[in-house]
């Protein structure tokens, strides 16, 4: 099976900008762990046509020279020397720069470098947007990893449910929660936690505040867990004893627009035709203007990366990708609800990996 790294090698420009492409040089922490396979928090790699190298500092390299097998770890104690037998060894005149993790600052660092080295950087948005395309594609084993997370999720759902209670605060149950996550095997929280109650479930971003739970509300909780550097992301809203016809009736119709959604994915749909089908369908049943975000974004090493599902997305959903679909109503101090699956796009249709309950729970 070709690797990420073999793929990438493939996609890169022979020219851009009116250069040739000698080498590529990326710098996030994210890519270069999706790259290499092992994190920290300092590090570059630089990639030609037939090597690869992966420049870390002291701190990390000897994990890293045991770890990484698919690179030629360096030890980048004078990185500009390291560096520069590494352009004269395969006589790099142009390097490709991964501009999204790359600062102005740093940018002209890196310049100043090798000034007199006569090479230039090529300063383009092509080395992401090839980067993104890849990672948008899951492979086998990143799939794996996505579901640990999301199951991780569930089973700390389904624990929180059994303690909810009115006089509960927003920021008691974010804190049972993290908890919880943390308890039955997460890595980490794969974002700040949502919890929003009554008037604040309008907002779709509520930080959790000492409001406490009260019969009537609905809770919003928007959850996900980390597990060997992959995210899951799951939205449920409940319900707190007795509830108006109101508040049943947008529940009920949030969710059917997010069925009619998930319905509709397929390999080959325009990204932007799923959130209108979505929105369309809330906004016509009454409630245009009240649902105010994106339909949904990819999931992967990052909580929040291509494809994105909104009225201007050119994306188009291919198989293998992972997507959230939330779709939602907020009503100006009065409720709100949003319901999320994570769903992987196959060439036929869909699967969701989200099997939380999801009708309405009134506790």
């Amino acid at each position: 099976m070709i690797s990420s790294l073999e793929r990438l090698v493939e996609k890169l420009p022979f020219y851009e900008c009116d250069k040739q492409v000698d080498a590529a040089m990326i710098f996030s922490e994210t890519n270069r762990m999706y790259f290499s396979g092992f994190k920290s928090s300092d590090g570059i790699i630089l990639l030609t046509r037939n090597e690869c190298y992966f420049f870390v500092d002291f701190r990390y390299y000897e994990a890293a020279f045991n770890k990484v097998k698919n690179m030629e770890v360096v030890l980048a104690s004078d990185f500009k020397s390291e560096l520069l037998k590494i352009i004269k060894k395969h006589n790099i005149k142009n390097i490709l720069l991964e501009c999204n993790g790359l600062t102005l600052a740093e940018s002209l660092k890196f310049e100043k470098l090798i000034e007199s080295e006569n090479v230039s950087f090529i300063k383009s948005n092509i080395l992401d947007d090839i980067i993104s395309s890849i990672r948008s594609i899951k492979e086998k084993n990143e799939l794996e990893n996505i579901k640990v997370a999301q199951e991780i999720s569930e089973k700390a759902l389904n624990e929180l449910m059994s303690i909810l209670k009115p006089g509960m605060s927003e920021k008691e149950i974010a804190f049972n929660l993290e908890f919880l996550l943390r308890k039955k095997g997460a890595q980490s929280i794969a974002f700040d936690l949502i919890v929003a109650s009554g008037k604040n479930s309008s907002m779709p971003h509520a930080t959790p505040t000492d409001k406490r739970l009260e019969i009537g509300d609905f809770v919003t909780i928007d959850m996900g867990a980390v597990y060997n550097g992959y995210c899951s992301d799951m939205t449920r809203t409940v319900a707190l004893g007795k509830i108006s016809e109101k508040q049943r009736s947008v529940y009920n119709l949030v969710l059917a627009a997010q069925n009619k959604a998930i319905q509709s994915i397929k390999s080959g749909v325009l990204c932007k035709k799923i959130d209108k089908i979505a929105r369309n369908f809330i906004y016509e049943n009454g409630y245009e203007g009240c649902f105010g975000h994106a339909l949904g974004h990819g999931v992967g090493l990052e909580i929040h990366e291509g494809p994105f599902l909104s009225t201007r997305s050119e994306d188009v959903l291919k198989s293998g990708m992972v997507v959230t679909i939330e779709p939602g109503i907020y009503l100006k101090n009065e409720f709100g609800v949003r319901i999320e699956d994570m769903i992987v796009v196959t060439e036929q249709g869909c699967q969701n990996l989200t099997f939380a309950n999801k009708e309405l729970i009134v506790l």
